[in-house]
This record gives C-alpha cells, sequence and structure tokens, in this order.
C-alpha cells in the first residue's frame, strides 16, 4: 500500500495543522509540540438550538397556484415577491454543531529534539516522538469507537521525567469543570449561542477527564490536574449527552465508560482499537505508485505539489485513504448523527463569522457521503440512512405547510432536529429538491448492496412519499406542456430572465435543471422498486404516466446543459455550484455511451465555468470538477482538478478548505466535503458501475501509469481488484456476491459474465475471463 502515514517534523501551530481522530461520535484535533498540546474536543449531537414546527400562515395550494402564474407570466418580480411573502420562514432557533471544549496541556521541563508527529493511517492513531536530554518521550492518541472514549498514553525513558499541566477549558458560555485529587476533572455544559439561536436552548452535555499515571504524583484544582515526576500516564476521555434521551440516566454514561476503559487498561484498548478500524479500512489497498515522495514530511509534499515541482502519486493514494480514514472516524453504524458541514470536528469558525456547522442539502452533505459505497464502507453510511427516514417523518409538515401537498419534503439544509422549511433567503433558501437529493444516498446504498429488506423497510418507503409529494405538488408548464417543479432555484444561483446583463437577476423559476434530474432520478426508481417488491400498481402506472410528461435536458444557445428549463443568462457564470451536472455525477442520466450529445454539453458547461477569471473555486467544486471529468473519460483535466484541490485546497494536515471571500466566508475554512469529494473523484477515476456495467480504469491519466486497486466495490456488491502497468490494464480481478449477468468494459472491450456469487472472475488486459 506504500506509506500510508502522514508525518510532519514540526509541531502542529494550530487547528490547521492538528491531527484529527474519532470514533464515529466523539472527535478531537490533536495540536501541539514538545512543550504544549491542545485537543480541540468535540461530540457529534453536541448542537445548539431546538426542534421547531414549520410554519408558513400563508402557505398551501392557493398561494402556491397565485405564484406560479406569475412565473409562468415572465413577472419573475411579483412571483418573487409573492415567495418571500408565503414560502419564507422566519429564522428560529435552527442552531448549530459546536465545539465542546479544549483539553491543554503543558509539559514541565523544556523542549528537546529530533520532534516528529505523525497519524499513521493504517492504525488511526496520532503520535508524538522527540529526545530531551538523551531519552525518548513519546505521546499516542486515538478514538476508540470499541470501548466509545478518547486515549492518551504518554510515556518517557527517563525515570520520572514526565511532568505535565492539564486543563479542560469549555469553548461555551454554559460550562463548567471541576478537579479532583484523584485525577478526574468532571465537566458539564450546554451547546448554547447566539447567532443561529436565542444563546438559551441546545444539547445539554457531561464528561470525565480522568489521568492515570505510573509513578509521581497527581494534584487536582479549579478546572485542571498537575503531574509530577511519573514514568507514564494515560488520559482517558467520555462525553454524553441528553441528544435524543428521556431521563437523567445520560449524567452516568460517560464515569462508567472511563471506568470500563480504566479496567480494561491501554494495551487492551489499543488492540481491539486497532481490530475494530482495520476490519473496515483494510479492506482496500490502493498504489499509485511512489516518485520517492513519500518519505517527506506531509506539509514539505504539499508545498512541491503547490509550486508545481514535479507530481507525488503516493500523495494522491494518501489523500484517497484519509478520505476513508475520516470516513471511518466520523461516520459508524451506530453513530447517532450522521457527518455535518466539517464532519465531526469543529473548527469554531463557521459559527463565528455566521455560518452554520449543519447539514446543507444542496450538494455539500450528499458529498460527504459519495465515496462510502465505493470505497467499501457501507457500513458508515448507515447513520446518514437512518437520519434521511427521520428527516422524511418531518418533512411531512412542511409538505403540508407550506404546498398543500402529501408526502415530504426538505429544502436547502437541515439540523439534528429535522428541520425541513425552506431558509430565510431565496437565493439559497428555496431548493425545493434538497431532501430528495439526499435521499438518493438511500438508493445508491441499496444499489451497491442489493439489501431487499433495506429496499423493503428504508429506501423504498421513504422515496415512495418523495414521489407522492412531487405528484401531487408539480405542475404542467402552459407553454410546454411538461410537469415542472417550481418555483424553485438553482442552488445558490440566479439568471437573466432575457439572457442579458441589462435587468434584475433572479433566483426563482419553474423547472429548474437540477429539480427535474431529480425527479426523474426518483420516479425511475420506485417504478422499478415497486416491481422488485410486487407493491403499489397503480402508484406505478401514475409514475410510468408521469415520467413521459418531464421536460427533456436541454443544449443552450452556447452548446452548455442549460441549467434552467429555458435558455436564461447566468447573473453569475463563475460560480462555485454545478448542480445542474448531477445527471453527470453523480446521476447516470448523462453517459458518453449513452448521451453523447449531453456529455458534450456537460463537459461545455464544465470548460465555461473553469474558464471564467473569477470562478469559485471552493473545495466541492473541485471535487465535483474531478469527478465529473472522470465520468467523461478525461483522467488527465480529473487529476489536472484533483492537483489543484490538493495542493491549492488543503491545510497541512490535508482537510479541504473554503477560501475567504465565497458565500460569505471571511477566512480560510475547513469544510470536510473537499475531502470526501476528492476521494470520491479518485474512485471514479479508477473504477465507475453507474451505467449498467463495471468499466475498469475509465479515466486513468498519465500520472498514474502503473499501479494496484484493491478492494473496491461495484454496484451489484461486486468486490474488485485492478493493476495496471504503463496504462494498461494487466490484470482484474472480480468477486460478485450476487449472482446475474455482470458486463465489464475496459475501453472499447466489453465482456459479458454469467457471474455466480461467491465466485471469482479473472480478466485479462483483453478482459478474456477466467474462473476461479
Amino acid at each position: 500500500m506504500g506509506n500510508m502515514k502522514m508525518h510532519y517534523s514540526s509541531p502542529a501551530a494550530g487547528w490547521q495543522q492538528g491531527l484529527p481522530i474519532g470514533n464515529g461520535r466523539l472527535g478531537a484535533v490533536v495540536q501541539g509540540g514538545m512543550e504544549r498540546e491542545t485537543w480541540s474536543l468535540t461530540e457529534v449531537t453536541y448542537w445548539s438550538g431546538h426542534p421547531e414546527e414549520p410554519n408558513s400562515p400563508n402557505g398551501g395550494k392557493a398561494a402556491l397556484e397565485e405564484m406560479r402564474k406569475k412565473f409562468f407570466d415572465g413577472d419573475y418580480e411579483a412571483g418573487e415577491r409573492l415567495a418571500r411573502e408565503t414560502l419564507e420562514p422566519p429564522k428560529g432557533n435552527f442552531g448549530t454543531h459546536l465545539t465542546l471544549a479544549d483539553l491543554d496541556i503543558k509539559f514541565l521541563g523544556g523542549g528537546g529534539e529530533g520532534f516528529r508527529r505523525e497519524l499513521d493511517l493504517e492504525q488511526a492513531i496520532v503520535s508524538h516522538a522527540y529526545r530531551r536530554n538523551g531519552y525518548a518521550y513519546k505521546r499516542e492518541a486515538f478514538a476508540t469507537h470499541a470501548g466509545d472514549v478518547l486515549v492518551s498514553r504518554m510515556t518517557s525513558e527517563e525515570p520520572g521525567g514526565l511532568s505535565f499541566e492539564l486543563a479542560l477549558n469549555g469553548r461555551t458560555s454554559s460550562f463548567s469543570a471541576a478537579a479532583d485529587e484523584a485525577g478526574v476533572i468532571a465537566f458539564g455544559s450546554q451547546a448554547t449561542e447566539d447567532i443561529h439561536s436565542d444563546g438559551t436552548c441546545g444539547v445539554f452535555a457531561g464528561g470525565i477527564v480522568r489521568v492515570a499515571a505510573m509513578g509521581g504524583t497527581i494534584t487536582g484544582a479549579g478546572n485542571g490536574l498537575r503531574i509530577d515526576g511519573a514514568d507514564e500516564a494515560v488520559i482517558y476521555i467520555a462525553v454524553s449527552t441528553d441528544y435524543g434521551k428521556t431521563g437523567n440516566a445520560w449524567e452516568n454514561e460517560s464515569a462508567a465508560a472511563v471506568e470500563r476503559a480504566v479496567t480494561e487498561g491501554y494495551d487492551a484498548l489499543r488492540a481491539k482499537h486497532v481490530a475494530d478500524y482495520r476490519e473496515l479500512f483494510a479492506r482496500v489497498r490502493l498504489d499509485l505508485g511512489d516518485n520517492g515522495r513519500s518519505t517527506l514530511p506531509t506539509d514539505e509534499r504539499l508545498r512541491l505539489l503547490r509550486s508545481g515541482e514535479g507530481d507525488d502519486p503516493a500523495l494522491f493514494a494518501l489523500f484517497y485513504q484519509y478520505g476513508r480514514y475520516l470516513t471511518i472516524a466520523g461516520s459508524r453504524e451506530n453513530s447517532p448523527l450522521p457527518m455535518n458541514l466539517q464532519g465531526i470536528w469543529n473548527d469554531g469558525e463557521a459559527n463565528r463569522m455566521a455560518w452554520s456547522c449543519d447539514y446543507h442539502l444542496d450538494v455539500n452533505t450528499e458529498m460527504n457521503y459519495y465515496p462510502t459505497e465505493a470505497a467499501n464502507l457501507a457500513e458508515c453510511h448507515v447513520p446518514l440512512t437512518k437520519f434521511v427516514a427521520k428527516l422524511a417523518e418531518a418533512g411531512r409538515s412542511s409538505a403540508r405547510a407550506f404546498y398543500g401537498s402529501e408526502g415530504w419534503v426538505a429544502h436547502v439544509f437541515t439540523n439534528a432536529w429535522g428541520f425541513s422549511s425552506p431558509g430565510w433567503g431565496l437565493s439559497w433558501g428555496m431548493n425545493v429538491t434538497g431532501g430528495l437529493w439526499i435521499a438518493m444516498q438511500l438508493k445508491e446504498h441499496y444499489e451497491y448492496g442489493r439489501d431487499r429488506a433495506f429496499l423493503e423497510e428504508t429506501a423504498y418507503p421513504v422515496l415512495k412519499e418523495a414521489s407522492l409529494f412531487f405528484l401531487d405538488y408539480m405542475v404542467v408548464h402552459p407553454e410546454h406542456g411538461w410537469l415542472v417543479t417550481g418555483p424553485s432555484n438553482s442552488p445558490e444561483n440566479s439568471f437573466y430572465p432575457n439572457g442579458r446583463k441589462d435587468g434584475a437577476d433572479y433566483a426563482l423559476s419553474m423547472g429548474p435543471t437540477m429539480d427535474m434530474m431529480l425527479v426523474r432520478e426518483l420516479f425511475v426508481f420506485c417504478v422499478e422498486a415497486s416491481k422488485t417488491l410486487g407493491a403499489d400498481e397503480e402508484l406505478r402506472a401514475r409514475l410510468e404516466t408521469a415520467l413521459t410528461q418531464l421536460p427533456p435536458l436541454r443544449v443552450g444557445a452556447n452548446g452548455q446543459l442549460q441549467e434552467w428549463l429555458e435558455d436564461f443568462g447566468e447573473a453569475q457564470p463563475d460560480h462555485r455550484h454545478l448542480s445542474h451536472l448531477y445527471g453527470l455525477y453523480p446521476g447516470n442520466q448523462i453517459t458518453p455511451q449513452g448521451t453523447p450529445e449531453l456529455s458534450e454539453a456537460a463537459r461545455t458547461t464544465l470548460g465555461r465555468r473553469m474558464g471564467r477569471e473569477g470562478l469559485e473555486d471552493v473545495e466541492f467544486t473541485l471535487a465535483q470538477f474531478a469527478a465529473s471529468f472522470a465520468r467523461l473519460g478525461d483522467g488527465a483535466n480529473a487529476h489536472k482538478q484533483l492537483t489543484y484541490l490538493i495542493g491549492q485546497l488543503c491545510f497541512d494536515n490535508l482537510f479541504t478548505y473554503s477560501k475567504p471571500g465565497i458565500a460569505g466566508a471571511e477566512t480560510n475554512i475547513f469544510v470536510a466535503d473537499g475531502n470526501f469529494g476528492g476521494t470520491s473523484a479518485i474512485g471514479e477515476m479508477l473504477l465507475q458501475s453507474h451505467a449498467d456495467a463495471i468499466e475498469l480504469l475509465p479515466a486513468l491519466p498519465e500520472n498514474w501509469s502503473s499501479g494496484t486497486a484493491e478492494g473496491l466495490r461495484a454496484r451489484r456488491n461486486a468486490i474488485v481488484d485492478i493493476r495496471w502497468s504503463e496504462g494498461r490494464l494487466t490484470e482484474a480481478l472480480i468477486r460478485p456476491r450476487e449472482s446475474g449477468k455482470l458486463v465489464v468494459r475496459l475501453g472499447g472491450l466489453t465482456a459479458a459474465l454469467d457471474a455466480e456469487a461467491g465466485r471469482a472472475y479473472k480478466l485479462d488486459g483483453e478482459l478474456r475471463a477466467t474462473v476461479l
């Protein structure tokens, strides 16, 4: 696999250099060096705000009909005015995810030499090592899912050489901590802030920090502990919250978790942690070649890539596996919530500058989970599937309140309590298919795993109700005769109705391309699922009829894929969002083989966006560019976009970021979707399975001329290993877990396999198959 370690020879000066650990619920970013260390602590349910019912006193079908008439008549100004009156709710106690606390450690005795810190992706352990006065000092830290605690062990070769002060400092105003002489800090807090809520409501949390020392003494006062003259010390951290719980039993969970961890001991905890983690991580191996740079510190490798001093294929493999690491660290099968804008970590910047560290449904949260299935981490998808099912329940109220419709709907974003109303700004908040977009991850989970029980109990019921909403909600376009959504936006973008910049620009219209792509995909899935399950024949017939009435994808005068139903002028042609390319990626309505004209229109769209001097080159945009080019079979351009993403939009710790000046950002701010989107794009360059076939090396760039990928996952639950040399496939091994016909493609070659579950099929560079 190569060197799967991120390592550095200098201390982490701050959060952007710190190394993340997580167990799917608890997270920390470990920062520091020889004299100091800080853990930025998070817990995924630590949210301000509280549940609120949708409120639209002027909503319903009559109001919808009135505003739609304005849009159909071309009176966008009047239509948007009515939409504001009817569909724009007041901002309430939406809330945001918040940082819990900082664990600050000051090491007594000065610095040292030979410093090295690293994150070992093979074991999910952060370590620091150096020498002082000729003695070795070492620290290890990890977040164990098996033990549900954060753990750190500090050792010194020098007898009694370990002395440090430790303090726990809250990051919200409602925080208290008290230390005792037994080496325990007990703390309690509430997630409160006054930007996204009124400062009084939020989740309550409590926890324990416990230090167990070998040798030396421990004293406690205030919010801190002091350890003097120890040979070794282990820190255990546990956190619990009242999210989704009744009664006060949760208040005892942290003490119990720490007691179990101390009883088990560090070595046993570490061994169980590594085994639990590797059961997921070790499924996939990736080698894209190594030009020798993998021995350099990671920040130096980034500097070289950024400056254009040659390529570093092993860094791309590291970035891919880092995305898988973050998925495992941020989202486990029993996680109470899925990953948000910053995964399960939080730098504090989102809330400070009036962003919300929430669940954005117009690409960000979806992209967090784009690589999960193909990267062979299906279990990590489960928290999102459960969350979407609960969102669908909450979304029934919004469907009734705003549109007078059956089924369920959610819009541009949601929170820990299933917020489903439109946002309080038309240009970004009136995305009527945001809930549908995130619900498509259920379809993805089913198509990879083919779990009939999941289809019957979760995916189909949720998506069926979504289809009922759109059947009830959509309207026939008076000019075209098509069924369309609206009023709705193309996420966060705007247009000139007359195609020229000589008047006002608007956000809302009828039947934007993004909406119609999603509705078509929804209806097709529900038709096929109803056939598979032998259910809902009447609904199936309605959906099949509706499918014939949906508008086709259209090519504009400039050869681009139209973003709106009409060929409007783009008010911001350099916009960061590429929502209307959903049908290319991650969808399958645009493929070079099946729809060559639309594929060229998508390529033109990409070129027009990329060619703009003022392009909003944020992390998710570059990931979308890379994956889109991969779907078009253009490995060179996909690699170019990934090079920019990794080289120009990553902190030293490989966290991707959004730049200041875009979408209100005031500084470089970590946004996790770039990590996951980039990981997905790398996977798409090596293996695709969205177009009714397994396609091997569909977008292999020259920079990765030889390599190996093992354990990748294709739709219909097939595991694929690929080996290539000098840009050509040498061998592929396909292990289907479902019997049936499998089509495999490689360039212009096609092979059809009568696959049997449990067998393995070895293919050579000409796709000649041998059954093993």
